[in-house]
């Protein structure tokens, strides 16, 4: 596979990542033993990247992860994350901690639950506002120091605390979503402070939560208890608006002759070679899928056609109900 490297002096990893959140939570029922063998077959296929963090499930999906990968750690670049603290009792309820004393006990929680001896890419899952950012990091330093964790990472930070944290330690990634449907980075300042500092971006939801796949055509194809039936995009009349703009994908996708979860991840790609995409899956099927974006090429001419069919402000919807925990 083809490779790209995460920061300036961070590790290579193939070109796609693998994000397996949606293995344990947030997009219905799941199925171990099938996320197992997906993960396997990930990495059979030349995925080092995997994606987890200490909130999904909550916890749940780290011991996944940990299981998938007992035996051939070797394989894997493994990035983890803290920092959302769930109410057990509620876990619906969010808050952040970025304490020090937080950030510490966090990651050898997640040591344990993984199984291993240390993280590759350890996040601030999201930034605390009520603790400086620079104590959040100058923790994170303190696990790399002691040979816990090998890089550190943002997700959805401010331009301003980027430049605040690296200014700490080295920042090797920023993740934040990224799609054609979710492109606040690129005029935000983030964008342009990661590649300042030479910092990878580690794109999430790079299809739009799986609907620039195009095969969500109505809200009755969620589950149950899949989170999209409550997202600002997927509800109303923003479903309706969103479907329009990833059927023009799908017929650009038609005439290029691939899938359109393959030309909007072949767009993200195209954004610069510091880009890795991390979608999500639980099914070998959709992985194997999802990796043919790598033989899809597009030229200028294309990225301004699939542009012009999906402008940056065209999405109807926020990406979260509750966006105070982003970029802040």
């Amino acid at each position: 596979m083809q490779q790209r490297r995460i920061g300036t002096h961070g590790p290579h990893v193939g070109a796609i990542g693998l994000g397996c959140m949606g293995m344990s939570e947030f997009y219905g029922h799941g199925d171990d033993a099938e996320s197992i063998r997906t993960i396997h077959r990930a990495l059979d296929l030349g995925v080092t990247l995997l994606d987890t963090a200490d909130m999904y499930g909550p916890f749940t999906n780290e011991l996944l992860v940990g299981r998938a990968i007992a035996d051939r750690r070797e394989r894997v670049v493994l990035a983890t994350k803290f920092g959302i603290v769930r109410d057990p009792a509620h876990p619906e309820r969010r808050s952040i901690d970025g304490s020090a004393e937080y950030v510490r006990r966090a990651c050898d929680a997640s040591l344990r639950r993984l199984g291993v001896d240390y993280i590759d890419l350890y996040y601030q899952h999201r930034v605390d506002a009520e603790t400086p950012i620079e104590e959040s990091v100058g923790a994170m330093a303190e696990l790399v120091r002691a040979g816990k964790v090998r890089f550190i990472g943002l997700s959805e930070a401010s331009a301003a605390n980027i430049r605040r944290a690296h200014a700490v330690h080295p920042i090797a990634a920023l993740q934040n979503e990224w799609s054609l449907w979710s492109r606040d980075l690129e005029r935000n300042g983030q964008l342009a402070a990661a590649r300042e500092l030479g910092i990878a971006v580690v794109a999430y939801s790079p299809l739009g939560r799986g609907f620039l796949s195009g095969a969500i055509r109505s809200p009755q194809d969620f589950a149950p208890d899949d989170f999209r039936r409550t997202s600002p995009r997927f509800v109303g009349e923003n479903f309706g608006k969103n479907l329009e703009l990833v059927d023009r994908v799908a017929a650009i996708a038609e005439r290029k002759h691939c899938t359109p979860a393959q030309l909007a991840l072949a767009w993200v790609l195209a954004q610069g070679e510091d880009v890795v995409p991390i979608p999500g899956t639980k099914a070998r099927t959709r992985l194997e899928e999802n990796l043919g974006a790598l033989q899809v090429d597009l030229t200028r001419a294309e990225i301004e056609e699939i542009e012009s069919a999906f402008p940056l402000d065209a999405v109807a919807g926020e990406r979260y109900a509750d966006m105070r925990f982003v970029n802040r």
